[in-house]
């Protein structure tokens, strides 16, 4: 780990339990121990007195099974310790835990009836706890020892009873201004970076929770509290369970309809359903899938959490028949004492595995997990439900569904070689200027994908010969004059090209027919041009000009179109024109009946009808933008205006109009 980057410990990675000692707690939970009682067949049997625990038993109980599942599942990742009073029962680190913390609890016994409190305040327990978290421990004395920065964190629960939400709101202030003093201390002692405070109110069964609960939060940048409640018995146990699993992010697993032989009946056998417990991540995979709603029920221990029920399926007998895992995890029962649980782990332990199905109502059988046996430990494996990401990838050139297959593999290959990276030298870190050379391989990366068809259908540019060196140049922060010059020059060649109409290498890969024609090719070879160009046009002043260049000739290329677009146009009304002349030749050439017939067919052609498709005489006929009746009446006033001479007043021969009158200013004058 890299001194600049530090090394930071999750808070989970040291817990300290904090257990009230005071005389409160030799007061009975009041929740009666169920237990066998003799029966006689004597009537004058007296029944036992009902059994109670104290309120101390009920904590270390509850103590006891948050290190169990802790420690069955993170042998060695997770610390904690227990301070009783001000005293620590065990240091960080221990080899072995749980039997060092009951062996001083037994030292140290339950509380006692009559007694000073302030001797056992819980004051105390939280300064030591406070002083402990400071103590660094073996994994981060051995980063301190690389010279690595050490970020400290980690969790306080204190097992308590409150009077009211002021005396919370104290052991917060108390537990905060702790931490402050300590921080400003030096020495061997770390700093606390961050610490979560969790306090655990809990009263006898019967009497009422008078502090309130309260949901995690922020106290300052270095303290965040949490206040909850419950009762106690085995209310307890269940709350510490539940802590444990948000702690460490725990979730469970139901195996259900696992057969087991009856233990009065040998012959006869029943199923049975056993309650794991294990991290989270083991059904990532599993709530992937979108039919997986519905799959969590309440635990059947009657812990107040959900589990996942796997069905039971019919177990391995040999390793090498497993199936191919995506991860594995560690698991340890619910119940470990009962006899399913019991039954359960001797038959893992003995060699076996046991297959387990994700209920389903319908449709095929899923085996989404695995348990199997380790070294003499229980784990719970992953199976992937779709394609395992353990078998090798389906080759490209396959095409991904069938669809795509003409991508550009070799190309491709030769992009990740020249993206490479390589370790660094101290003449490469003078050449970056002090800049790291992992964020410059970054920067070249994104300036060499910004514009890269994945496809060779969908490129032409790239598919051309002469193109290079145009793509290679762009790339570098800045051109010389001979290398702007190049570029310039790919970019004639293309003008060239189009002007000579050569053909363009066009792939026929998935296309139907002849393809698009010529000039649809030539202007997506532009556009792919001018899109390569304007990635980079925003590197230097020198970059600029190419795009400069560029849209000069693609505007040059415009204006000939448009020029020889207009030619056509001029061509084509010269040829309507003429074919215009033509029929009317052919109409003085007919007989007076034919052109009647005509004459009928045009009239019958003005009226207004539904539209429908023409036939080609009609269109040859109409042609040259006149239709045969208007040349034929232009025709008759032609021959009218030869036969008789018009008045001048209708004549405008000089452009003046013919006066009526032409005296009449001379009789006003």
């Amino acid at each position: 780990m890299s001194t600049s980057i530090g090394m930071t410990f999750p808070v989970s990675h040291k817990t300290i339990f904090v257990l009230d000692h005071s005389s409160y707690f030799t007061q009975s939970c009041n929740q009666p121990i169920e237990y066998d009682v003799l029966k006689s067949k004597g009537s004058g049997v007296i029944p036992a007195a009902p059994i109670t625990k104290s309120l101390w038993t009920c904590n270390v109980e509850g103590l006891q099974e948050y290190l169990r599942i802790v420690f069955d599942i993170y042998p060695k990742d997770k610390l904690v310790r227990v301070i009783r009073g001000g005293l620590a029962l065990n240091p960080w680190n221990c080899p072995d835990t749980i039997n060092t913390i009951n062996l001083q609890l037994a030292r140290v016994g339950p509380p006692r009836a009559k007694k000073d409190d302030s001797e056992y305040s819980v004051h105390h327990g939280l300064t030591c706890a406070v002083k402990c978290l400071c103590e660094p421990s073996l994994q981060q004395q051995e980063c301190i020892n690389r010279g690595d920065t050490v970020r400290n964190r980690g969790r306080i629960i204190c097992l308590t009873n409150c009077k009211t939400d002021l005396s919370v709101r104290q052991l917060e202030e108390f537990v905060l201004e702790s931490i402050q003093q300590h921080n400003k201390m030096t020495g061997e002692l770390l700093p606390i970076d961050a610490c979560e405070l969790v306090v655990l109110h809990a009263v006898p069964l019967g009497q009422d929770i008078r502090v309130t609960d309260k949901r995690r939060r922020e106290l300052s940048p270095i303290l965040a509290s949490e206040v909850t409640t419950t009762l106690s018995g085995r209310h307890v146990y269940n709350k510490l369970v539940l802590l444990c699993c948000q702690h460490f992010d725990l979730c469970s697993t139901t195996v259900t309809g696992i057969p087991m032989k009856e233990e009065q009946n040998a012959s006869s056998s029943a199923n049975y359903d056993v309650e794991l417990l294990h991290p989270a991540a083991a059904h990532d995979e599993m709530f992937k899938n979108e039919h997986a709603e519905g799959l969590v029920i309440p635990s059947k221990e009657g812990l107040p959490i959900e589990t996942a029920p796997l069905k039971w399926c019919t177990p391995k007998s040999s390793v090498v028949e497993l199936h191919m895992c995506s991860a594995v995890y560690r698991t340890c029962p619910v119940d470990v004492n009962s006899r399913p649980s019991s039954c359960l782990t001797n038959f893992l332990l003995s060699g076996r595995a046991v297959m387990l199905e994700q209920p389903r109502k319908s449709g095929v059988k899923v085996i989404s997990h695995m348990l199997a046996a380790h070294g003499g430990e229980i784990y719970i494996h992953s199976i992937p439900t779709s394609r395992s990401i353990l078998e090798d990838p389906p080759s490209i050139s396959e095409g991904c569904g069938g669809r795509v297959t003409d991508y550009r593999i070799t190309v491709f290959g030769e992009f990740m070689k020249e993206n490479r990276l390589a370790p660094t030298s101290p003449a490469l870190m003078e050449k970056y200027g002090g800049r790291k050379p992992y964020l410059y391989a970054l920067d070249q990366l994104e300036k060499s994908s910004r514009f890269w068809p994945m496809v060779i259908s969908d490129t032409i540019l790239f598919n051309l010969q002469n193109i290079s060196p145009l793509p290679q140049l762009l790339l570098k922060d800045k051109l010389t004059e001979p290398e702007v010059l190049e570029c310039k020059m790919v970019i004639y060649k293309i003008v060239n090209m189009e002007s000579k109409n050569d053909p363009l290498p066009v792939p026929a890969a998935g296309s139907r027919g002849k393809g698009p024609k010529r000039e649809e090719q030539y202007r997506q070879l532009w556009a792919e041009l001018e899109a390569l160009i304007s990635a980079y046009s925003d590197t230097s002043i020198e970059h600029g000009q190419v795009l400069e260049c560029l849209m000069e000739c693609k505007k040059q290329g415009d204006d000939s179109t448009s020029h020889s677009k207009k030619l056509a146009v001029k061509k084509e009304e010269k040829t309507e024109a003429e074919q215009s002349w033509k029929d009317f030749d052919r109409l003085q050439q007919m007989t007076e009946r034919e052109r009647q017939d005509a004459l009928h067919k045009e009239n019958k052609s003005v009226e207004p009808s539904p539209p429908k498709k023409k036939k080609t005489e009609e269109l040859s006929m109409r042609s040259g933008g006149q239709t045969l009746l208007s040349m034929w009446n232009n025709r008759l006033r032609t021959i009218e205006s030869k036969r008789s001479q018009d008045f001048d007043g209708r004549l405008d021969s000089d452009g003046d109009k013919a006066r009526l009158y032409i005296h009449l200013d001379e009789m006003n004058g």
